[in-house]
This record gives C-alpha cells, sequence and structure tokens, in this order.
C-alpha cells in the first residue's frame, strides 16, 4: 500500500476519533472515539523502525491502554449504580474520580505525567507536535461534558502540572523533552481555569498550539534536537533563531508577548472566583518555566559555537523544504497580543 494512502488514512482516522467523542454524550460511544484517537496515531510513531521510535510506540499504547480501560470500568460502574449512560449525568464522586484521573493518565498531567517526556523524546518532531497538540483534543472534551463534581481534584492536578512542568524542564538537554514539559506545564494552566470558565481553557489551547508550533517546525527544519546545537543556529538561521528567541519568552509567559495574554486572563478568573493562593502557587510556578525558555533563548542567540574547522560555518541555509506554515506561525504569534483587548472583550462577553 502506497505511504501516502496510509498517511491519508491515517489522519483521517485521527480527525474522526476526535470528532466523535467531541460530539458524544453517551460513555461507549465517546469511549470508542477515544480509542480511534489511540490507535490511529501509533503508525506515524513507527514510521522510523528504530529501537526508540518502537519503545516509545509500545509505552504510548500501554498507557493510554491503562487509562481507557479505568475509563471503561469507571462507566460501566456509573450505569450499574446510577443506570445512566450520559456523561453529563455522571454524579457517583467514586466514578467521577476514576474518570477525570484516567483522563489525567491520557493527558500525562501531573502526578501522571512519567510517560509523556519519555515518549515524545523518542518520536519525531512532527509526530511529537501531533502528540502535544491535536492528541489532547479529545480527552480535553471529554472533561468539558463532566459535570462539575470535584473541583479540588481539577485544581490539585493542574497545580502539580505546572510545577511539575516547569520542575522537570530545568535540568535538561533535549529540546523533546523541554517541549514535553512545556507541554504539561500549559495543561495545568488550563485545567485551573476549565471548571470556571471553559472558552478561556479553549483560547489557552489554541495560543499555545499556535506558538509551540513554530518551534517545533523550526526544529524540524533545522534538524535540531539537543542545547548544544542550538548555540549553532545564530550563524547558520539568524531571522529564525531570533523569531524562537521571542517565541520561547512568550511561552513562558513573559510580558508583553503572546503568552502572557492567557496567563493574564486565567489569573484573573482565579482571583474573581476567591482563589487567590491558587492563583499566587500558580504566577510563581511560571518563574520556572520562564527560567528554562529563557537558557533556550541564550543559547540561540546569545551564544557563540566554538570553531575548530578551519573552514567558518555557513552563514545561511538553503531551505529546500517550503517555509510558508514558518512564516504565517511565527506572524500569527507575535502579533496576537495586540489583538487580545478584542479577544478579552469577546470571551468576558461569552
Amino acid at each position: 500500500m502506497s505511504p501516502y494512502v496510509i498517511l491519508t488514512i491515517t489522519a483521517f482516522s485521527m480527525v474522526l476519533g476526535t470528532l466523535i467523542t467531541a460530539s458524544s454524550s453517551h460513555w461507549l460511544i465517546a469511549w470508542m472515539g477515544l480509542e480511534i484517537n489511540t490507535f490511529a496515531i501509533i503508525p506515524l510513531m513507527t514510521q522510523k523502525h528504530t529501537p526508540r521510535a518502537m519503545e516509545a510506540a509500545i509505552k504510548y499504547f500501554i498507557v493510554q491502554t491503562t487509562a481507557t480501560a479505568v475509563l471503561l470500568f469507571a462507566s460501566v460502574s456509573n450505569a450499574w449504580m446510577l443506570g445512566q449512560w450520559n456523561i453529563q449525568q455522571m454524579s457517583h464522586p467514586l466514578t467521577i474520580t476514576m474518570v477525570y484521573v484516567a483522563l489525567a493518565l491520557k493527558l500525562g498531567l501531573a502526578p501522571l505525567h512519567a510517560w509523556f517526556p519519555e515518549i515524545i523524546q523518542g518520536l519525531s518532531l512532527v509526530t511529537g507536535f501531533i502528540l502535544a497538540t491535536w492528541q489532547k483534543l479529545a480527552p480535553i472534551s471529554f472533561i468539558l461534558q463532566l459535570p462539575n463534581c470535584n473541583p479540588m481534584l481539577i485544581t490539585s492536578l493542574g497545580l502539580l502540572s505546572i510545577l511539575t512542568g516547569g520542575w522537570g524542564g530545568l535540568n535538561q538537554t533535549q529540546l523533546r523533552k523541554i517541549l514535553g514539559y512545556s507541554s504539561i506545564a500549559h495543561l495545568g494552566w488550563m485545567m485551573l481555569v476549565i471548571q470556571h470558565m471553559p472558552m478561556l481553557a479553549l483560547t489557552a489551547f489554541i495560543v499555545y498550539v499556535v506558538t509551540t508550533f513554530f518551534l517545533f517546525f523550526s526544529f524540524w527544519l533545522t534538524q535540531t534536537t539537543t542545547i548544544n546545537a542550538l548555540s549553532t543556529s545564530w550563524t547558520k538561521t539568524p531571522i529564525i533563531s531570533t523569531t524562537s528567541s521571542l517565541i520561547l519568552l512568550s511561552l513562558g509567559g513573559l510580558p508583553p508577548l503572546t503568552g502572557f495574554f492567557p496567563k493574564l486572563l486565567i489569573l484573573a478568573e482565579l482571583t474573581e472566583q476567591n482563589l487567590a493562593l491558587t492563583a499566587t502557587v500558580a504566577a510563581l510556578s511560571t518563574l520556572l518555566s520562564l527560567y528554562f525558555y529563557l537558557r533556550l533563548s541564550y543559547a540561540m542567540v546569545l551564544t557563540t559555537p566554538p570553531n575548530t574547522l578551519p573552514a567558518a560555518l555557513p552563514w545561511r541555509i538553503n531551505f529546500t523544504k517550503p517555509t510558508l506554515l514558518l512564516a504565517s506561525s511565527s506572524t500569527l504569534s507575535l502579533l496576537i497580543m495586540p489583538l487580545s483587548p478584542m479577544l478579552s472583550m469577546y470571551l468576558l462577553n461569552s
């Protein structure tokens, strides 16, 4: 079979699984959508038949199967105790806690996060981007349909994820692991506000997808996977390096860049919900993430690589791959902030 046909079927299955989960209110149908979404990405993980990729695919399969098994057990238990198969009508505290734990495992929220950085390290940058963004949509849509019966659990998962995402990325040298811990931290911010203002959580997710797309795509174009390799990027791709450093600081939430906009609105919403202590802990925990983002920016822009070769490093790289997506994503990542007053008014009115 042609690789293009397999890629088309895989992409269609991922989209179909996400849409089934997002549009269904029945437990079994939503569970089926999660399973389709899980199995669809495994062929992409095993495109390169390396031991590291195969290990990542097997780990992902085991973790996701465990989470969906717990989810199925919780849904069957809820139907047995309450006679309800509707997601919105789950009210038993035990079953809904099991569902939140299973979805936290699927998303990679702390303290059930240990699988995510290890798996994303074994994947290509393109597949890693899909795992960090699109594969989160189905579980998040599941959480949006659940009744708000256990706000303390969701808040605890969010705060632990922000702390773990910042703390775990401090001592890393591999870019994919750093981006994995970044995904954990940003998911924590979404979990903090998803029970109070779902539209704001969705906005934070969209901003994260737009900004992180540029980083994954630029690292894929320059074939950069470690911090040491970043130190040579300035002499080869100065424009991409400058833009990447700004977007890294934006991911860390440094004002007045784009990433500061959703974090500011989330902190304001938490304060309005009388969760000032939670907002303070989340804001202070962001400093950990900002530190390793600043470390990456320093390596890209302010570090001159050692040159022991007789010839100088090339000043530019002639790209044979299309860079239109790179230009458009960088423009969106840096220009969303001027539109923030209009977006905030839309969110407040909705």
